[in-house]
C-alpha cells in the first residue's frame, strides 16, 4: 500500500517490500532467484498515483510536497552520518525524524478530497509528534549562549548540514502549506515541519558548541 503513495517518492522502503513479495510464493514457501524489479513503467507518461488511487501529473504540488520531503529527510540523514562520526546522542533524535516524515510523506499523499475513510485511519497525523520537538528545542536552548547576531551556515560538518536540512525544511513547509490551505494535507504536518525547522537550527548551534566549532556571524559590509 505504502508503494501506491507517492510513487516516486517512497524508493527508500521499495526495495524492501517487493523483496518481502517476491521472496515468497503464493502457498508462503520461498521462491526461487527470482530478483525484484525496482521499476513499474508506470510513471513514464508523467503521471504518478496517490494513496487513494488518484493519477495526477508529477508536477503537481501534491508530488512536489513529497519529493521535497523525501529531500529533507536526505539532508537529514546525511547530517545524521555526520553527527554519528563525531559521536552526538542526538543522531537518534534525527532517525525518529526521518521515521515521522515518512508518515508526514503519507498524510500529504493522500489528499482529504479523494480519501475514504479507512484511508484516514491510516495516514493521520497527530499534535503529539510537533510537541515532541518542542520538549526538544527547549532542552538544546537552555543549553545554548544567548543569540546576539545573525548566525551563518557554519560551526563544522554536522553544524553546516543541519543548517542545510533546516533550509530544506523551509522549502518543505512552503511546499505543504498551500496543501494545508487547500484543505488537502492535515495543518499538524505544516506544524511539524515548522517546529522542524526550528529543532534543526537549534540543533545546528549545538553541535557546533559541543565540537568546540565556531560560528560565523553575518558582518555588513561597509557602503
Amino acid at each position: 500500500q505504502q508503494r501506491v503513495a507517492g510513487r516516486d517518492r517512497g524508493r527508500g522502503r521499495l526495495p524492501a517490500l517487493m523483496a518481502r513479495l517476491c521472496l515468497h510464493s503464493p502457498d508462503g514457501g520461498p521462491r526461487s532467484a527470482r530478483a525484484p524489479k525496482i521499476y513499474t513503467r508506470t510513471g513514464d507518461g508523467g503521471f504518478s498515483s496517490t494513496f487513494t488511487g488518484e493519477r495526477r501529473p508529477k508536477d503537481d504540488r501534491i508530488f512536489e510536497a513529497l519529493g521535497t520531503t523525501d529531500e529533507l529527510s536526505s539532508a537529514i540523514g546525511l547530517a545524521s552520518e555526520f553527527g554519528s562520526e563525531k559521536g552526538h546522542a542526538f543522531v537518534e533524535q534525527l532517525h525518529k525524524v526521518q521515521c515521522m516524515l515518512q508518515d508526514v510523506g503519507s498524510n500529504i499523499a493522500t489528499p482529504l478530497s479523494s480519501a475514504r475513510e479507512a484511508h484516514l485511519k491510516r495516514t493521520s497525523f497527530s499534535e503529539k509528534p510537533v510537541l515532541e520537538l518542542e520538549q526538544w528545542i527547549d532542552k538544546y536552548s537552555e543549553q545554548l549562549p544567548p543569540l546576539r547576531a545573525f548566525i551563518l551556515p557554519s560551526g563544522g560538518k554536522s553544524s553546516a548540514a543541519l543548517h542545510f536540512s533546516r533550509a530544506v525544511c523551509r522549502r518543505a513547509e512552503r511546499c505543504v502549506v498551500p496543501l494545508v490551505q487547500a484543505g488537502e494535507a492535515d495543518p499538524n504536518v505544516a506544524k511539524y515541519l515548522n517546529r522542524l525547522s526550528d529543532y534543526l537550527f537549534v540543533l545546528a548551534r549545538y553541535a557546533a558548541m559541543k565540537e568546540g566549532k565556531e560560528e560565523k556571524i553575518y558582518i555588513k559590509s561597509e557602503p
